[in-house]
């Protein structure tokens, strides 16, 4: 057992696991604030009910992602030690700023929305949510600092073998962070918006069901009630919002995914173009996208490009995509195996920090299937919650949804397609850029060259044993966290607004909160002081 492999391993499957919260906490959490914004503005019921509840479900998955993101460090310095050491002079700087600007603002402030809810004046309430929302998209910001600078290293000089820092400026602005960063908010709030939509769709289709709303002879909703606070015509549009709020955030997201990830493949072409051209499987230069390749059947699988075989290309896409125009040829893996080679080596460096893997043949090709198709399921899972919410406004437009259990079910189902989206897109570009874990420039003679094989990351006095004991420890602790964050999530979603707001179904809810708006209400200086209220909400 190679300790590289299995430290990549446990590296890829905590980072991956925790990823996935990460785009729910940004885009939810600024869902959540503009729906208080747009309580605080009207007084309208529903808009503080929509707050409360998709608070709740926002707090829950913060909460998971601040307990699976803090293993990420110690991975750090147990198994990527060596790595540790050549970035830390570089890294040291946005990390800093990430935990004690943008994470303390996001915890601090987080704390006094939770608690503050009718103890704090309206307008300072409102305030805290959107510090808590601000803290985490800067949190992201110089997470994405750090990551961009590991694929296209800018503003250090080499001391003593070692990048140092001697710009900050210009690794906060990279121009490889500032594509990644609006692709990555536009993936968060595609998340939130297909997180709302089916949540919503499952809802409305409970009304149908148990024959609260019905439908006119027209088509059009008629909305009912129960009789109780929790099933009424406020709760209605507590879900209808919800459902249409959700699908045009999806649509706008997925149009914001696309063109920042237009900006980046065409920056990737100039910064790591093998990693496109084998997100391509585009062996030779050419001009045509590949919309299927497969593997050879005659070689067994192999996956190198002789192996590879065009099913279906599109003619002048490729050269689009890379240079805005339909006939300048895209440099292939072919031609550019050699380019690479001759730039840093056919092999290893004979160096001890290499262990067995010194002298090694270095091969540059990435794993073309992980490329090749992350690169597709990226494309395609972004396009299904794109389209599923361009349904969903077009079955909607009545007022309610259809009462049929399996689209209700494909609309639950469609909630994890911008979620596996972001999660081959990520894959993508972590994986793509081996062998290196720090990308060298294009032009390796450039004064701020550094680079860094993976190979010579990994920690040398850690053994494959203790690492395999603990990928299998963090595994295993990893998939009971996200039982707990499964049965959470699904509790609460399963609860409606009175999940989030107890008070309706325990009568703690009367008219002078409904009549009066955020200053008269909740969060205002006439509002009633229930502890129990604000515990309920909190716990």
């Amino acid at each position: 057992m190679d300790p590289l492999d299995i430290a990549r391993w446990q590296f890829g499957i905590t980072t991956v696991y925790h990823f996935m919260m990460v785009p729910l906490t940004i885009g939810l959490g600024l869902v959540v604030a503009t729906l208080q914004t747009m309580w605080h503005r009207t007084g309208r019921e529903e808009y503080l009910r929509m707050t409360k509840f998709w608070g709740k479900l926002f707090l829950i998955n913060f909460i998971m992602g601040v307990a699976t993101g803090i293993v990420q460090e110690f991975q750090f310095g147990m198994a990527w030690s060596e790595y540790s050491r050549f970035v830390g002079d570089v890294f040291g700087a946005p990390l800093a700023m990430e935990a004690l600007v943008a994470f303390f603002m996001e915890s601090v402030f987080l704390g006094l929305w939770i608690f503050g809810w009718k103890r704090l004046p309206a307008r300072v309430h409102l305030a805290a949510i959107w510090c808590a929302v601000i803290g985490s998209v800067f949190s992201a910001y110089f997470i994405l600092a750090a990551n961009a600078w590991m694929q296209h290293p800018v503003g250090v000089e080499m001391v003593d073998g070692r990048p140092v820092m001697n710009d900050i400026w210009a690794v906060l602005t990279n121009n490889t962070l500032l594509v990644h960063f609006p692709h990555t908010l536009a993936g968060a709030l595609s998340v939130a918006g297909s997180f709302l939509l089916g949540i919503a769709w499952f809802h409305l289709w409970k009304r149908r069901r148990d024959g609260i709303d019905t439908v006119s002879a027209d088509g059009s909703v008629v909305v009912g009630t129960t009789g109780s606070k929790g099933r009424d015509e406020t709760d209605y549009r507590v879900w209808y919002r919800s459902l249409r709020w959700g699908a045009w955030i999806a649509l706008v997201a997925f149009l914001g995914t696309a063109f920042t990830g237009h900006a980046q493949a065409q920056l990737m072409i100039h910064q790591q173009p093998l990693k496109m051209a084998a997100a391509e499987a585009a062996c030779h230069d050419g001009t045509a996208f590949s919309v299927l390749s497969v593997a050879n059947p005659r070689t067994e699988g192999a996956t190198d490009c002789d192996d590879v075989v065009g099913v279906f290309e599109i003619p002048g896409l490729l050269s689009f995509l890379a240079h805005n125009d339909f006939t300048t040829d895209v440099a292939g893996v072919n031609t550019l195996i050699p380019q690479y080679q001759e730039a840093y080596g056919t092999h290893l460096p004979d160096d001890p920090m290499y262990g067995e893997r010194a002298g090694q043949e270095i091969d540059y090709l990435p794993v073309m299937e992980v490329t090749y198709w992350g690169f597709r399921i990226m494309i395609t899972f972004g396009g299904l919650a794109a389209l599923a919410a361009a349904i969903a406004l077009w079955v909607t437009r009545r007022g309610t949804v259809p009462n049929s259990r399996p689209l209700m079910r494909l609309a639950v189902l469609g909630i994890l397609a911008p979620f596996g989206a972001n999660a081959a897109g990520w894959i993508f570009t972590e994986m793509g850029r081996q062998p290196f874990v720090v990308v060298p420039n294009p032009d390796p003679t450039g004064i701020d060259q550094v680079w860094m094989y993976t190979a010579a990351a990994v920690s040398p006095g850690v053994g494959a044993g203790e690492l395999l004991f603990s990928l299998i420890a963090l595994t295993t602790v990893y998939a009971v966290l996200m039982v707990v964050e499964v049965v959470l999530l699904t509790r609460y979603v399963k609860g409606g607004v009175p999940a989030g707001m107890p008070e309706l179904t325990a009568g703690e809810h009367d008219d002078h909160d409904e009549d009066h708006g955020p200053d008269g209400g909740p969060g205002g200086p006439d509002a009633r002081r229930d502890d129990a209220d604000v515990l309920a909400f909190a716990y």
